[in-house]
């Protein structure tokens, strides 16, 4: 296949995929999308002939193939976005990679107890203690952002940045389980969840047939 090429998993389960297609989205990279269901026959022929690690997602240039979400979106804001990935300033970029990592190695409880699935909307869920946690600290997060950082625009340094992309899933996964939000961050959550491209993928997993039931929500 010609071109940039970016191969995801499932849109309904794959927070990952999302991080890396929401980027190039935004940033406007035009990129060929090859979508391999996970946890099925296709997904074990397939996934290593593209990805060294055997995850998704994968961005490939040509021979060139990246994996990790992270590492795909410094990639994609360096060689073809001009460096808009990130924000201008020196300190904002620092606090923009620094929520990135955050978001990227941390928050387990938060992935085990709210799986995304954008799908399905879950009612009367209480989040368990570690995972409330976790929910408390990205509502910090969103936050101290956004009031430090984004006066100039509705995401969390003011434009769209590879943080938003990071935060995305999360977004999508607040939405699932009805987790109550202030102020501050339902403009942020709505400011994700308007974008064109976020509507897109919701859409197309909303279309999705296959269904992985230990990803599936659950209370």
């Amino acid at each position: 296949m010609d071109g940039f090429v970016l191969i995801i998993g499932n849109k309904n389960y794959s927070s990952w995929s999302l991080r890396a297609w929401l980027a190039l989205k935004q940033l406007g990279v035009p990129f060929n999308e090859v979508r391999i269901p996970l946890d099925t026959h296709a997904w074990k022929r397939e996934i290593g002939r593209h990805s060294p690690s055997r995850m998704v997602p994968v961005f490939k240039n040509g021979e060139l193939a990246v994996w990790d979400s992270l590492a795909i979106c410094e990639y994609v804001s360096e060689q073809l976005g001009e460096g808009r990935g990130w924000p201008k300033s020196a300190a904002a970029r620092a606090a923009a990679r620094s929520v990135s990592a955050e978001m990227h190695s941390g928050f387990a409880a938060l992935r085990e107890s709210l799986p995304m699935d954008c799908r399905r909307r879950v009612a009367g869920f209480r989040a368990p203690e570690d995972a409330a946690k976790d929910i408390r600290r990205i509502r910090q997060i969103w936050r101290w952002c956004r009031e430090t950082w984004g006066s100039k625009g509705d995401f969390l340094f003011g434009d769209f940045c590879i943080a938003d992309a990071m935060y995305a899933p999360v977004v999508s996964r607040f939405r699932t389980y009805g987790v109550r939000m202030g102020p501050v961050e339902r403009a942020y959550m709505d400011a994700i969840s308007e974008l064109d491209a976020m509507q897109e993928w919701n859409l197309a997993a909303a279309n999705e047939s296959e269904v992985i039931h230990h990803s599936e929500a659950h209370v």
